[in-house]
């Protein structure tokens, strides 16, 4: 039988967490935003998001979101979510991202958790996930298909020339 997660709460948010599926390597969740521009750009592309093309926009981006919540192994940036919010009544989660190297391991799921217990007193926590198939694991953390919703989005065709 597996054993569960064992999760210690040091101070300053820090989440650490030991679990069996990740062969007792240690993942540490905090929502400290100590990581740099260099990983944040590698652990997008190590997904194949074109917002790791513009790593200046995206730190920039993370550093000034509402709400970062990240994972790591050692000093290897693993896995990200971030929250965007009005401050206390709608909350979107906008990038929820784990390395390939690192998936089906239940860290996306401990990240879609933490955030989802940060704003717990939220009436609305909104997602908009680009695939499809992803919504089968939004379903399973408790979100729901919004009946006769849909998702839109309008792109800048001129914003890598603002900023890098």
């Amino acid at each position: 039988m597996a054993m569960p997660p064992v999760t210690t709460m040091p101070a300053m948010g820090t989440v650490t967490t030991t679990t069996n599926r990740l062969m007792d390597s240690l993942i540490e969740y905090t929502e400290a935003r100590d990581f740099t521009q260099r990983q944040v750009e590698q652990l997008f592309l190590s997904v194949g998001w074109v917002s790791g093309q513009y790593p200046v926009q995206l730190y920039s981006a993370l550093q000034q979101s509402s709400y970062v919540l990240t994972a790591w192994h050692g000093h290897r940036l693993v896995g990200l979510i971030r929250g965007i919010d009005d401050g206390g009544m709608t909350a979107f989660i906008h990038y929820l991202l784990v390395d390939p190297a690192y998936q089906h391991q239940g860290i996306a799921s401990r990240l879609i958790e933490g955030t989802k217990a940060h704003y717990r007193d939220f009436l609305y926590i909104n997602v908009m996930p680009e695939e499809s198939g992803n919504a089968p694991f939004y379903e399973h953390h408790g979100f729901s298909v919004m009946p006769d919703g849909v998702a839109m989005q309008k792109s800048n065709p001129d914003f890598a020339a603002g900023g890098q």
